[in-house]
Formats: structure tokens, sequence, C-alpha cells
């Protein structure tokens, strides 16, 4: 059998009709990513929600011992805001509306086609067991 490659792809989608500061924290990781901490942004800002205003996110930085004055530039210039878009743009063209959403595929190795599942909402690490074992038994 042969085996493929497992692809993890994060794309944002702030919805700011929910949290009011999403896009800017949606760019407050990408920032910190630049200083090698978008998860633990990312993961500190999810946990957090209510604290996604401009007004925290410096605090955010430096919790996680980011150099401040580098992440505020990035964030006050608005360096990712026109990548986020393009990934808001995505997410609506692949109907993805809710966040999380997760796409899981597989890549025929014969056809070459890709045959993908789609996964809305927090789950348990059984509904992606299932999804992929569903998707590689598709494949046999």
């Amino acid at each position: 059998m042969q085996t493929g490659k497992l692809r993890y792809v994060v794309r944002d989608l702030p919805l700011e009709s929910i949290h009011k500061g999403a896009f800017k924290a949606a760019e407050a990781t990408r920032c910190a990513l630049e200083q090698g901490k978008y998860w633990e942004m990312h993961g500190r800002l999810f946990a957090r929600q209510q604290e996604l205003g401009r007004e925290h996110l410096a605090k955010h930085a430096q919790a996680l011992g980011l150099e401040v004055a580098a992440f505020e530039r990035c964030v006050e210039t608005g360096k990712y805001a026109d990548t986020i878009r393009k990934d808001m743009a995505e997410a609506q063209r692949l109907q993805a509306t809710d966040t999380p959403t997760f796409f899981l595929g597989a890549t025929d190795a014969a056809t070459s086609q890709i045959k993908a599942t789609k996964l809305v909402g927090a789950q348990p690490d059984s509904a992606f067991k299932e999804a992929i074992d569903r998707l590689l038994s598709s494949l046999k």
C-alpha cells in the first residue's frame, strides 16, 4: 500500500459578527508567528475570547514573551490583513461558515482525484478517526 503525506493547513476565518476583535486577533496570531509563537498566541486568544480587543493584544504578547514593540508594529501596520481576507474568501468559496471547520482529504493514487469530507465544529478525536478511516477505505 502506498502511503501519502498528511498535511495540516490552517486558514483564518475571523467571525467578527460574534467577536468584534476577531480580525485583529487573527492578525495578532500571524504577527506572533514571526516570533515563533503562532500556536501559543492562537491558544491564548481562543481561551480568552473576551479579550480580543486591540487594547488586549500587547498584554497577550508580553505574557508569551514576545518582543512587544515588534509585535505591535506588525499588528498596527495590518501586514497580514490581505492574507486573512484571502483566507476568508476561500472559506466562503468552500462554504465554511463556522469555526473551526476541518476538511480532510485523500488522493486516490490510481486516479489522482481527491476525496474529501468536512467536519464542522469542535469534534472529538473519534470523529476524526472515523472520517480518516472512511476516506482511506474509499481508496481501496
